[in-house]
C-alpha cells in the first residue's frame, strides 16, 4: 500500500522540478510585476503615487522611460528616469529612494510643507520664491499688500546668521492633494491629470483652481499648470517650480550650465537671499553662463535670479551638461510669461536646482520700486498657464 502510494507523490514531485525552470521566467515576471504595483501602492500625503511608464526603443539617443507623480503633494515630480544606450537608465531628478522620501515627507515634514521643495521637482504657486513681508510679532507670518489689499502668509523660511528674518516661500500648494487624478495614453507615451481645487484655502486675493498635467514620451517630458480664477476678485499669480537636476557623475565643478540670461539679481547675502532691487550684466562675471555651451559650475556657491532673459524659437532654454557622465539635460521654458530663472547649486551638491518662474523674488516689495516683477494678474475668470518641456541629451 505504501508503494502504492509514494510512486504517484514521487511522480508529481519530478514533474514539479522538471516543469520548474520552464516556470522561471513567469515567477520573474510576477516579481516585477509585483514590485511595480508595491510602487503604485505606495501612498504620500495620503494619496499613491502615480508612475508613467514607457520602454526604450532607440538603441542610438537617450529616452525618457518614467516619471513618478505625488498627487498627494501637489503633484510633485518625485522621479524622471531615462535610458540612455549602452549605460541604462539614468536619474534626471535627484531624489533619494522611496522609502525614505516617503519617509521624509510623511513623518518628518513641516506643516507648510518645506520638505517637499529638498527633493524631486515640487510645484509651486502662486509665489515661486519669497515673499518678505511684514513680520508678524510671533514671527509666524508675513504681510504683503498688493494694489491695496493685503494678504497673510505662513513665514516658513529663515536664514541660519544670527539676525535672520523669516519670509514666506514657495507658494502654498506644498501639501495641496490633487483630485480627479487620471492616466491616459498618449502617441508614443502616457499622460497624468490632476485638479487642485480651491488650491489656496483662503490664504490668498481669489479661489483659484490648478489644473496640472505631466506627460511622458521619449523625446520630451512636458508639465503643464494652468491657474483658474475662480473667485470674486482679482488677484495676482506667479508660477514655477523647484526641479532638482541629477549631477550624474557626481562631480560638480566640472558640470556646464548654459542660463540665457543677461542680467542678475543683488542679493544681501547667501543666506537670507533677499533681493536688494539692483539687477547688475552678467557679462564677464562667474555668473556669465551665456556660451551655448555653457560655463564649468567651478567652486561657486549659486542661489541666484537671471533675467532679461533670451528667446529663441519660442523657448528659453537651459543645459546642465555633465561631461565627465556623457550626460545632458535640457529645460525648455515655452510660456512667455516665464521672466526670470533661479539657479540654486552649491559647491559641494550634487545637483542644480533650475528654477523657471514668472516671478523676481519678493515680488511686492519695495526695494523693485514699482518695476514689472511678472506677477500676472487675473481677473476673475481668467487663466494662466506655465508650461516647461524637458529633454535629454548626449553632448
Amino acid at each position: 500500500m505504501a508503494t502504492t502510494i509514494m510512486k504517484p507523490l514521487l511522480r508529481s514531485h519530478l514533474l514539479h522540478w522538471l516543469a520548474l525552470p520552464a516556470l522561471l521566467p513567469v515567477f520573474v515576471a510576477a516579481s516585477l510585476l509585483a514590485a511595480v504595483r508595491a510602487q503604485a501602492q505606495t501612498e504620500i500625503g495620503g494619496e499613491e503615487i502615480v508612475t508613467l511608464t514607457r520602454k526604450p526603443v532607440s538603441k542610438t539617443k537617450p529616452e525618457f522611460t518614467s516619471v513618478t507623480v505625488m498627487p498627494g503633494r501637489g503633484m510633485e515630480l518625485l522621479y524622471i528616469r531615462a535610458n540612455f544606450p549602452g549605460r541604462g537608465e539614468v536619474n534626471v531628478l535627484a531624489s533619494p529612494d522611496l522609502a525614505t522620501a516617503k519617509k521624509m515627507l510623511d513623518d518628518q515634514d513641516t506643516a507648510n510643507g518645506d520638505l517637499g521643495y529638498r527633493l524631486g521637482a515640487a510645484m509651486l504657486c502662486p509665489y515661486p520664491n519669497r515673499i518678505i513681508g511684514q513680520l508678524s510679532p510671533d514671527g509666524k507670518t508675513v504681510t504683503a499688500s498688493w494694489e491695496g489689499r493685503t494678504v497673510t502668509l505662513p513665514a516658513n523660511d529663515k536664514g541660519k546668521l544670527p539676525g535672520a528674518k523669516p519670509d514666506a516661500m514657495h507658494g502654498l500648494i506644498l501639501k495641496a492633494k490633487a483630485t480627479g487624478v487620471h492616466v491616459t495614453k498618449i502617441p508614443g507615451g502616457e499622460q497624468v491629470t490632476g485638479v487642485i481645487r480651491d488650491a489656496f484655502h483662503g490664504r490668498w486675493f481669489a479661489k483659484t483652481d490648478l489644473d496640472i498635467t505631466i506627460s511622458l514620451t521619449a523625446n520630451a517630458i512636458d508639465v503643464v499648470d494652468v491657474a483658474h480664477n475662480v473667485g470674486a476678485q482679482a488677484e495676482p499669480i506667479a508660477i514655477g517650480w523647484h526641479p532638482y537636476f541629477n549631477f550624474p557623475s557626481g562631480r560638480h565643478a566640472q558640470v556646464r550650465v548654459h542660463i540665457p540670461g543677461t542680467m542678475r539679481t543683488v542679493v544681501n547675502n547667501y543666506d537670507s537671499v533677499w533681493p536688494t532691487g539692483k539687477l547688475v550684466p552678467v557679462a564677464g562675471t562667474p555668473y556669465d553662463f551665456l556660451a551655448p555651451g555653457g560655463a564649468p559650475l567651478g567652486h561657486h556657491y549659486f542661489d541666484d535670479n537671471w533675467s532679461r532673459l533670451i528667446w529663441k524659437n519660442g523657448a528659453v532654454t537651459v543645459r546642465v551638461i555633465d561631461p565627465a557622465a556623457h550626460y545632458g539635460v535640457e529645460v525648455e521654458g515655452l510660456s512667455p510669461q516665464i521672466k526670470t530663472i533661479q539657479m540654486y547649486s552649491p559647491p559641494t551638491a550634487k545637483f542644480a536646482a533650475i528654477e523657471d518662474q514668472y516671478n523676481f523674488n519678493d515680488p511686492f516689495g519695495r526695494e523693485w520700486r514699482g518695476m514689472n516683477t511678472g506677477m500676472v494678474t487675473l481677473k476673475p475668470g481668467q487663466s494662466t498657464k506655465w508650461h516647461v518641456r524637458l529633454r535629454v541629451f548626449t553632448p
